[in-house]
């Protein structure tokens, strides 16, 4: 999702890109009357891209929110190259991607209770958006010092696809990232008029490839519960199972827990990294 852009950049680009496509490229039969614009109309591009003229003709004159599934069928329908897909989404978002104040976001007192009392089971609370809420000391150590990173920062998607050592640490990293995607998916189908989760999927699709690609495309369904492989640097090799429990009183939150089988190599070492804090 996106909201409006900050000038007339984003609707002069799009309109050159719409001038330059004859109708007859796009399979539009030919209407017998005289066109008066060079191109697709306004009205022709909406209907390719599946969205009503108003809402075409609004994001033209930068007053529309958009999701960011349209500007991915708008590259399709314009027939833009790598370089203009990039600079569609980079003038769909620069407004977005601004320093903005965020509310404070509290962890739910029961998921807080719960974090607490778990001295050797890495756990998160995560926001629908991924936002990393909250975490227990072994969770630092096992991931990354979150203390370290800018509250705004603190995403677990955004670290996966920016952080050079978060993406390292995952063997999968491919397949936990595009689950990543498919979760955000989900949240902007349910929520499409999110500025926050719009700045976020617009940042990572100007910052990284795969994102972008993989925002386009179809995604497999988010998983809610699964195993993980880290390469840690002092726990060594790990398979960890994880789950997820929400708090009834907030949805909008759930605590990721990692745990590992007794007995095995992972248990092992996550009892280690525990003693070694």
């Amino acid at each position: 999702m996106y909201s409006k852009a900050p000038s007339s950049e984003l609707g002069d680009f799009l309109k050159e890109c719409r001038a330059r496509i004859s109708p007859r490229t796009v399979g539009l039969p030919a209407s017998g009357t005289p066109r008066r614009v060079t191109g697709l109309r306004r009205e022709e591009v909406a209907l390719l891209a599946g969205i009503s003229t108003d809402c075409y003709t609004r994001l033209e004159q930068g007053r529309a929110t958009v999701s960011g599934s349209v500007l991915a069928t708008l590259v399709r329908v314009l027939h833009l190259d790598d370089d203009e897909r990039d600079r569609l989404f980079e003038l769909a978002v620069r407004d977005e991607c601004a320093p903005r104040r965020r509310p404070v976001r509290k962890v739910h007192p029961q998921l807080r209770c719960l974090l607490d009392d778990l001295n050797t089971t890495p756990a998160l609370v995560l926001g629908r958006r991924m936002d990393i809420l909250a975490w227990n000391p072994l969770a630092a150590a096992l991931l990354t010092d979150f203390d370290r990173v800018p509250a705004k920062k603190r995403n677990y998607v955004r670290l996966l696809f920016t952080d050079p050592r978060f993406r390292e640490m995952y063997p999968d990293w491919q397949t936990i990232a595009r689950s990543c995607v498919a979760h955000l998916r989900v949240e902007a189908a349910t929520c499409p008029g999110d500025p926050e989760l719009s700045a976020l999927v617009g940042e990572l699709s100007v910052a990284d490839t795969d994102f972008r690609q993989w925002w386009a495309g179809r995604q497999p369904a988010g998983l809610r519960v699964g195993s993980k492989r880290l390469r840690h640097p002092v726990a060594g090799d790990l398979t960890l199972d994880w789950d997820t429990l929400t708090s009834p009183a907030d949805p909008s939150q759930q605590l990721v827990i990692w745990t590992a089988e007794p007995g095995t190599q992972s248990y092992d070492g996550l009892r280690f990294l525990a003693s070694w804090m």
